[in-house]
């Protein structure tokens, strides 16, 4: 699974750098429209019903890219605001983003990978106490991915020890496997708090940096000072989208392993239930 986080971690890597890419592209079609109309205009020899098709030919293409075009100049306007806010602070808030979004997707991936069907796993685990006894419930339970199967399996390997010993090898291992859950929100959680910590920062840099501009010029000019500080405060809303949008995947992810954690428990009632009624342990007063 480090070689999925690594992948996606890239992946999500490129498709920041190919959305900040590219600066001061131009609309090529719509300057193939203008060379179009020009060289239509320019010719003396040219009758006026050529050029009807040639106009409807233009505003079709028109039509056609509206909503390319529109979607290209939130993406100009995108890069335009992260220049202005400061390649160095936008770019550490943009590597905050980039990384807490692959822990995230890779976290996703790996509880939804660990969530288990409690009851369908119970019919086969009692399948497999009848036909085989507890060897061959070990064996169907190596099969079956997820921390609820893992410590079915800690638990049949107590039943020796008597229902105490399963009890306490149920609670231990379901703490050993609460912990790898819980692997990687500590990653997110700091990205939360960082992303707008360093926007802040480059606000305050950039407050320092226009006031520092009115001193060296002597006077005082509101349209400067409106920039300077227009400029300031992107890295602070850069900050803030960041953190909510780490929020929102932190927040599925803990309901994640609640439900997880509910399985898991659900689980532990069921196993000691099955161990009772196939009496595969002699219980310790």
């Amino acid at each position: 699974m480090k070689k999925l986080a690594l992948i996606l971690c890239s992946a999500v890597m490129l498709l920041g750098v190919a959305t900040f890419a590219n600066i001061g592209d131009k609309d090529t079609s719509q300057i193939e429209v203008a060379q179009l109309l020009d060289s239509v205009r320019n010719q003396d020899t040219v009758s006026k019903e050529a050029v009807v098709p040639v106009t409807k030919v233009v505003v079709e293409k028109e039509i056609h890219t509206g909503e390319k075009v529109e979607k290209k100049e939130i993406r100009e306007v995108i890069k335009q605001k992260f220049i202005e806010g400061g390649v160095g602070f936008m770019s550490i808030v943009l590597i905050c983003l980039i990384f807490g979004l692959a822990i995230s997707i890779e976290r996703i991936i790996m509880l939804s990978l660990a969530s288990t069907n409690v009851n369908s796993l119970v019919i086969k685990l009692e399948d497999a106490l009848n036909k085989g006894g507890v060897e061959e419930a070990k064996l169907m339970l190596r099969e079956v991915p997820g921390p609820v199967a893992a410590i079915y399996s800690q638990g049949l390997k107590r039943t020796d020890e008597g229902l105490e010993g399963v009890e306490k090898a149920v609670m231990s291992y379901g703490s050993v496997e609460m912990g790898k859950l819980e692997k990687g929100l500590t990653w997110i959680s700091l990205f939360i708090s960082l992303a707008p910590m360093l926007g802040f920062m480059g606000t305050v840099i950039g407050m320092i940096a226009a006031f520092d501009s009115i001193v060296t010029a002597g006077t005082i000019e509101i349209d400067e000072v409106a920039k300077g500080i227009k400029v300031a405060l992107l890295t602070t809303v850069a900050g803030l989208i960041v953190a909510i949008i780490l929020q929102v995947f932190y927040n599925y992810i803990v309901s994640k392993i609640d439900e997880v954690v509910n399985q898991m428990e659900e689980g532990s009632v069921a196993l000691i239930d099955s161990i009772i009624k196939h009496d595969l342990v002699n219980k310790k007063d």
